[in-house]
């Protein structure tokens, strides 16, 4: 059946950064997305469609309201969700201090999966429909995890972590124990629903060789399935896998030895990368997390989004929850923002918005299937409240464009702003409404 959204509305079609506005993205002030099931059907100017609509048709208005493809995160973290804000480290510290703690109390399964469900809210709360998620080193936690996306019908990435070396008993897995839960999970889960796998060594410090080599292993066994792992987010973690892995010419050398570059690898931070590594990655087709907030509040660095655009490498966005401080994508393109004017670089508001949403598709290989409204695609969107707080629509009515309209709404927004959630054609937030379960989860 068919349903309509009527109200302002953006997608990006490619890059503005390398096409002309005419063909990056279209606006339609007074528009009209239309969805047929778990799939956009069209989308166009309101006085264009209305006609071509069947008379059974509803419409629904969205006044005061910006739609947007649903966000995406690329890097964010299911066990930490419990300390987000810890105080007072630098990464390797805060590993020790806070997160390895925290991902421990995952092997319980109850514990997990009420998490589970939690950081899901959370995520639509903010307006984000798919992410890739790192579970803790126990299978458990993804396998609860991938049951509360499927409930919801939710297009999720997810992997369990794995970590044989440098890390206390209670997270710590063997290369073989590693190997053999990421083959179960990828065969029960892979490609299930709107389910994928990632194979997810937590950063080479915290996995032997045998280990890595593993879990290239896993990536040729079962082609599509992704990687994710974190490079180059502090000076004294790049020191380490010096001293670890002397062979390696740089940090991208111990995962290049392993097998573990490709399309459907996703290297979050990337802050302090040698002129080789910008380049290997580019060759491989690897893709980049960026986590401005993590970045920040850890003090690890600042990320270059001109080096990565230099060498064509596809770039997302990750709130890496919990180094990260808010599940918004809004808020995290206000750091975004900052990082980069602290580098003396430019994020344009299209820019910032197109890697919130086609720009993440693309960095998971995701472009044929979400990220814009384009016919045929899965019917993830939100409705941005361009008046949720007195500031915002005080602030709104002066803007002179498209691009301050966006720039405003970055900065001053966040998950106040996200009015409703669409996943696959059906609402699974609101809100003005009472927390919804996958039973009462409104169809189109």
């Amino acid at each position: 059946m068919l349903q309509a959204h009527r109200g302002a509305v953006l997608h990006f079609l490619q890059d503005p950064d390398v096409a002309p506005a005419e063909d990056a993205w279209a606006h339609y002030p007074d528009g009209l997305l239309v969805t047929e099931g778990d799939r956009v059907h069209s989308v166009g100017p309101a006085s264009s469609l209305l006609a071509s609509l069947p008379a059974d048709c509803p419409v629904r208005r969205h006044d005061n309201a910006l739609l947007l493809p649903g966000f995406i995160d690329t890097h964010i973290h299911l066990p930490q969700m419990e300390m987000v804000g810890a105080h007072g480290e630098q990464l390797l510290e805060w590993l020790e201090k806070y997160v390895f703690p925290a991902e421990a109390k995952f092997a319980d399964a109850a514990y997990a999966g009420a998490v589970s469900e939690r950081f899901l809210d959370e995520l639509l709360r903010n307006g984000t429909t798919t992410a890739m998620v790192f579970g803790s080193v126990h299978a458990v936690s993804v396998e609860v995890f991938f049951q509360a996306c499927e409930r919801r019908g939710l297009r999720m990435i997810a992997g369990k972590a794995m970590m044989d070396r440098h890390c206390p008993d209670t997270v710590r897995d063997s290369a073989g124990s590693a190997y053999r839960d990421s083959k179960r999970l990828i065969q029960d889960w892979h490609g299930r629903g709107r389910l994928r796998y990632a194979v997810t060594p937590r950063f080479a410090p915290t996995s032997s060789p045998e280990q890595l080599a593993l879990a290239g292993q896993l990536l040729r066994e079962h082609p599509g399935v992704y990687l994710q792992t974190h490079m180059s987010e502090n000076l004294d973690e790049v020191a380490w896998v010096g001293r670890l892995f002397p062979e390696a010419p740089h940090y991208l050398g111990a995962y290049d030895a392993a097998g573990l570059l490709g399309r459907r690898s996703v290297f979050a931070h990337c802050i302090h990368l040698t002129d080789g590594e910008w380049t290997r990655l580019a060759d491989s087709a690897s893709n980049i997390a960026f986590c401005p907030t993590s970045n920040l509040f850890l003090g690890s660095g600042l990320f270059s989004l001109r080096c990565a655009r230099k060498h064509g490498i596809h770039v997302g966005l990750g709130t890496d929850i919990g180094g990260g401080t808010s599940f918004s994508l809004l808020q995290t393109l206000n750091e975004a923002y900052k990082v980069l004017q602290l580098r003396g670089e430019r994020l344009s508001p299209l820019k910032a918005f197109y890697l919130a949403t086609l720009g993440g598709a693309r960095t998971l290989d995701l472009e044929d299937t979400l990220g814009n409204f384009m016919p045929g695609k899965e019917a993830d969107f939100i409705v941005v409240d361009t008046a949720c707080t007195p500031l915002l629509a005080f602030r709104l009515q002066h803007c002179r464009d498209l691009a301050e309209t966006l720039f405003v709404l970055s900065t001053l927004g966040d998950d106040r702003a996200i009015r409703e959630t669409w996943s696959g054609g059906r609402r699974v937030h609101h809100r003005d409404a009472p927390a919804t379960r996958p039973d009462s989860m409104e169809s189109a």
